[in-house]
């Protein structure tokens, strides 16, 4: 979480129109398509500032150049070279890469840092620009399909709270996606196609698509959206990318494509891997900031996400939400009228109070919806707002159930709030990030003897190789380059 106000974006607006028929670019098949292409560019860069608020930028210039180089070349040479495209490195751990309509792709830091040559890159930048190419997106906007909305809304089982979820996170619909199989081996061969075209062994894609697939096998559910959960990956895709790459290199001549390990190595030398302190963090169950100095509980057992807008964090029950946001205002009661209006919130109850030393308004307040029977106004949600006050900053801890639940969980939104304060743990406040560092082999040996001899512990063994795309008793040759993660 970065110091950002928390600002309520609008809503992408998309007017549908009957009966429309479009030609495909990538098919040449005409389809129905609700959004016509206009409208797919008008969404892409309504929904752009709210990506980059969300995750912020990664900042570094070369990493910068080299996708906005590969992307423009590989645009020029797709389906739809005439659209302009844009490309970002956004500062998340996250591994995945998504692409909005529009011509909009999108690469965490996060699979930056666990690609091991550009060919694999190139491989999965194809797919994405194929998802745009083939207007995966827009299909799903006529279909009416929008995904998952946020981070932690797909973790609320209350249709009433992902409901509110979602307008916490307005122009968030367009992220994680999750197409069809058809959709997916679609794009699998423009991928294919766009990266051999560009001159990069394709087959280097399938290969990450195993390394992928170790990653999450060893962090086991993940409660963040990953390259695999929102790519659907069936049995055989391995195999099926493999022959794709094979026939096309058949059909063109078998020319030589390359793959360069050793260059894009280089490149991602010293990237930031894992989380990044300065952002905030949990350690047994405390979330810390050292930007803004303070830390509150996490409860037990609750699932969280981290991102630069708000750190949420959620029953695993999937009945109540608890989120830390920036709240806009010159005080804090202009803080509370700001947020209610923003999010629609009906104040029943207030009280002004000091938190360890801050000043806070406390209020209870409900989100009323319609009811679509009887069409009079219900209490979707209920909510328990705490603003904390520091100098000209005013946090909001937001608390959310429904109104049966309420009861039960009011204690808890209250004993973390309760529970907010100052941060002055030297160790916490200067907690560096962990970095990719590119190590040269002196020696021949497997790779557990090579970790090994740049002082990775044992537990982290199985990480490390997933992180070179190797297994441990693979042989790495003197001279070879391979990755370590140093402070």
């Amino acid at each position: 979480m970065k110091i950002r106000p928390f600002l309520l974006s609008s809503s992408v607006a998309a007017a549908l129109f009957l009966n429309a028929c479009a030609t495909n670019p990538v098919t040449g098949k005409k389809e129905v398509m609700l959004v016509s292409e206009g409208q797919e560019l008008a969404m892409g860069q309504q929904s752009d500032p709210a990506v980059v608020a969300q995750f912020g930028l990664y900042p570094d210039d070369k990493l910068q150049k080299f996708i906005n180089e590969k992307g423009k070349q590989m645009g020029a040479i797709s389906h739809r070279p005439e659209l302009t495209y844009n490309f970002r490195i956004v500062d998340s751990p996250i591994i995945n890469a998504f692409a909005i309509p529009g011509g909009y792709v999108y690469f965490t830091r996060g699979i930056m840092a666990h690609f091991n040559n550009e060919a694999q890159f190139a491989g999965v930048l194809g797919h994405e620009i194929g998802h745009v190419t083939a207007r995966h997106s827009a299909k799903q906007q006529t279909s009416a399909i929008i995904g998952q909305v946020g981070l932690m809304g797909a973790m609320i089982a209350s249709p009433k709270l992902a409901q509110f979820g979602e307008q916490a996170m307005q122009g968030m619909q367009l992220l994680f996606l999750k197409f069809g199989r058809d959709d997916e081996r679609q794009s699998d061969e423009l991928g294919v196609q766009y990266s051999s075209k560009i001159g990069y062994d394709a087959s280097e894609m399938a290969d990450f698509f195993q390394t992928l697939a170790r990653e999450q096998a060893q962090s086991g559910a993940e409660a963040i959206p990953d390259f695999l959960s929102t790519h659907p990956n069936p049995e055989d895709r391995y195999n099926t990318v493999k022959q794709l790459a094979a026939d096309w290199k058949q059909k063109n001549g078998n020319p030589k494509l390359a793959i360069n390990r050793d260059q894009y190595l280089r490149m991602i030398d010293g990237i930031v891997y894992g989380e990044d302190p300065k952002q905030g963090f949990v350690e047994n169950n405390v979330f810390y900031h050292p930007e803004l100095k303070f830390r509150f509980p996490v409860p037990q057992g609750w699932k969280y996400q981290n991102t630069p807008q708000q750190f949420q964090m959620a029953d695993p029950a999937g009945k109540a939400l608890q989120m830390l946001m920036l709240a806009p205002g010159n005080s804090l009661e202009e803080a509370a009228q700001n947020l209610a209006k923003q999010l629609s919130l009906q104040p029943t109850d207030s009280k002004k109070t000091t938190i360890n030393g801050f000043p806070a308004l406390a209020f209870v307040a409900d989100q009323v919806q319609q009811d679509q029977q009887t069409g009079q106004q219900v209490a979707g949600v209920r909510t328990l707002t705490y603003l904390i006050q520091d100098g000209k900053t005013i946090f909001a801890l937001i608390g959310v159930s429904a109104p049966a639940d309420f009861p039960s969980y009011a204690p808890q939104f209250t004993s973390v709030a309760e529970a907010f304060q100052r941060l002055t743990d030297p160790d916490k406040l200067n907690r560096k990030p962990e970095r990719v560092r590119i190590k040269t082999l002196k020696l021949r040996s497997n790779l557990a003897a090579a970790l090994r001899s740049y002082n990775v512990p044992e537990k982290r063994l199985e990480e490390m190789a997933i992180l070179n795309g190797m297994q441990l008793n693979e042989q790495v040759n003197a001279g070879s380059l391979i990755k370590v993660v140093e402070k």
